[in-house]
């Protein structure tokens, strides 16, 4: 009796075991199996242009693999990234993009991986709901905002005759204007509260970091007013003077006030850059 009982037992054991290696052999099956580079560059190539990014990942990283060396693999480098990229993936996007740029120092591609590190941080801070709700970069984490500009920086500086340039100075203008924004941002903050000094100080850096951009305004505001809820009339009016001299038709001298809350749309319908940076249109390696 027990003899039959281990029977059954290994019976269903075995059974088990076979039915687990054969689940694992159905769910490890490599589809690329066979396919040379230029099959499996077009099939990622179609995956990609129908919208699927995520399944036209492992294809690129096959392709990487397979074509290691050759022009091809640095478009599917690059292609990654894009994918990942939009996939909403921006840290996979960067550690790609930066594994490109250390790989490929000379490669003809570099102005456009450097642009979209750049526009996938920027994109990262700028946040799809922000033109909608109107909260804007200002209010954001900023580490990714100043990557961001790096790389801009890097893009307009070593390739200035670029297509992406025009477009990375924009942005890079705009991340400034935001980064200023921040300190008088936070300045608002801490003055609501009656921190005043933390105010003065928030506000002060507005002003001696940044130039020429329209947060300086508020931020010498700021400073006027700090000083005066803290009882130091002569800075406050020292204040006011700068104020006054550098912005004689300042708002935030009126009753009203002034109010600004200018999003990215809405600094680039007054700042265009025609550039048209489609996924189709990023091809340099294949024809080579």
């Amino acid at each position: 009796m027990l003899r039959v009982k281990l029977s059954v037992v290994y019976s269903v054991l075995l059974a088990l075991t076979f039915g687990l290696l054969s689940a694992c052999s159905t769910t490890s099956e490599d589809k690329t199996t066979g396919l040379n580079p230029e099959k499996l560059y077009s099939e990622a190539r179609d995956l990609m242009e129908s919208g699927q990014w995520d399944k036209a990942i492992p294809y690129l990283e096959k392709l990487e693999s397979r074509a290691a060396g050759t022009p091809l693999a640095q478009q599917a480098q690059l292609d990654k990234a894009y994918a990942q990229f939009k996939a909403g993936d921006k840290a996979q996007a960067n550690a790609t993009l930066d594994r490109f740029v250390r790989l490929h120092p000379a490669s003809p591609a570099l102005d456009y991986a450097l642009y979209l590190k750049g526009l996938s941080n920027f994109n990262e801070n700028l946040g799809l709901f922000g033109a909608y709700t109107g909260q804007d970069l200002a209010e954001r984490d900023q580490k990714a905002a100043k990557e961001s500009f790096e790389s801009f920086k890097e893009l307009s500086s070593r390739f200035p005759q670029s297509p992406y340039s025009p477009d990375a100075l924009l942005r890079m203008r705009y991340t400034v204007q935001m980064l200023a924004k921040n300190e008088v941002y936070v300045a608002k903050y801490y003055f609501k509260r009656g921190a005043y000094v933390a105010a003065l100080n928030r506000a002060q850096t507005a002003v001696a970091d940044y130039r020429d951009v329209p947060a300086v305004e508020e931020a010498l505001y700021l400073i006027y007013k700090s000083y005066d809820a803290l009882g130091m009339t002569q800075l406050s009016q020292d204040a006011k003077r700068v104020l006054e001299a550098s912005y004689p038709d300042s708002e935030f001298l009126s009753s009203h006030g002034k109010q600004d809350a200018q999003s990215w749309l809405d600094f680039n319908k007054l700042n265009p850059t025609k550039i048209d940076w489609s996924f189709p249109n990023f091809n340099w390696f294949k024809s080579n």
